[in-house]
């Protein structure tokens, strides 16, 4: 497999390759995909309002472009439906002691619900570099109503301000601030999981693993929706979908180039999933999209975690994106993976679905 010396070369600072063992990628289809007319249709949104390549710029124009939840967001007022929060969940502003300084973090509760409830740390995606937790509103909003839990969205450090390993020690000390402050929230905190998506998804799996090494209240269950787990650019899904919307592979390339401090790091186990010690971990669900170079990260590391004796669901969706999840309100199989990764949740935490 083919690390950080094919990810930098891709940016221009190319270095000798490295190699480990390489996994079989679920196949894909032969012919190219093609997106779903409601997906399509956000994808053209988003092409409307003009952004540059992000793997073009620098990160703090790349920070200012419109995203993915901007294009939802457009598409909705242009199909005439209301933009307000769902008043089904309320939500709590608040801040946490990360691994520099105070970091903000969102809390979100079922209005009206009773009784301690499950708690879900979720850490939103953007490569390390971008995004934050209102780009990554939609998700967390929905699986505190589907799953009808508490879920407490989190901030982290990001590149190339703080590179590598700040945010997963951000994401790290998130989780034990979560356990510490569940009871606070009117949660139960032996009922505990986490949910990421792309990079935060990618710590979602080292934030249950550092709780097995360390023995930190085990998470009963993790979902990561289509996570950054396979630092090889060599993949068929990466090779496939060099120029996909919203996440093509030089975006990929451009994420690694500032978040590493050095192309070493790339076979860093809390990066490249693949290559970690998977055993031991807690129920794993793992959602894919089929339209995206990040497919067979997800699928490589579902065959790793079975290898290793850990059960694991894995979902992919047709027709789909990265970035789909969170969607729900304009795309059919975003709802339908909101559903998914809630009754996951719930049965997790021994409720029965919806």
């Amino acid at each position: 497999m083919l690390g950080a010396a094919s990810i930098l070369a891709l940016t221009g600072a190319g270095c000798a390759p490295k190699t480990t063992e390489a996994v079989p990628a679920t196949p894909l289809a032969a012919a190219a995909p093609t997106a779903d007319a409601d997906m399509q249709a956000v994808l053209d949104q988003l092409a409307a309002l003009g952004g540059k390549p992000i793997e073009t710029l620098e990160p703090a124009e790349a920070r200012k472009q419109p995203t993915p939840a901007d294009a939802v967001k457009a598409l909705m007022i242009k199909q005439g439906m209301s933009t307000a929060a769902d008043p089904a969940v309320t939500t709590k502003d608040v801040t946490y002691p990360a691994g520099a300084g105070l970091q903000k973090a969102r809390v979100y509760r079922p209005t009206g619900a009773k009784g301690p409830l499950p708690v879900v740390l979720y850490i939103h995606g953007g490569g390390w570099v971008i995004a934050d937790i209102d780009v990554y509103d939609a998700g967390p909003r929905a699986l505190a109503k589907l799953a009808n839990a508490i879920v407490v969205s989190i901030e982290y450090r990001h590149a190339p301000e703080a590179k590598f390993p700040a945010a997963h020690d951000d994401a790290n000390a998130a989780y034990q601030w979560v356990v510490a402050n569940a009871a606070k929230w009117g949660g139960d905190p032996k009922k505990l999981a986490i949910v990421g998506e792309s990079a935060g998804g990618n710590m979602a799996m080292t934030v249950a693993m550092t709780a097995r090494d360390k023995g930190w209240p085990k998470p009963l269950a993790v979902v990561a929706v289509y996570p950054v787990a396979d630092t090889s650019m060599e993949t068929a899904s990466k090779k496939a979908f060099t120029a996909a919307k919203p996440l093509n592979t030089p975006m990929l390339a451009w994420f690694f180039k500032h978040t590493l401090t050095s192309s070493d790091q790339a076979s860093d186990s809390r990066l490249n999933l693949v290559s970690a010690k998977l055993d031991g971990l807690p129920p794993t669900t793992i959602i894919l999209a089929e339209i995206d170079p990040l497919h067979d990260d997800g699928a490589h590391l579902a065959d790793r975690l079975k290898a290793a004796g850990v059960t694991v669901d894995v979902k992919e969706y047709a027709g789909v994106t990265h970035e789909f999840f969170g969607m729900g309100s304009v795309v059919a199989d975003a709802k339908a993976a909101e559903t998914y990764a809630a009754d996951k949740l719930k049965a997790a935490f021994g409720l029965s679905p919806a």
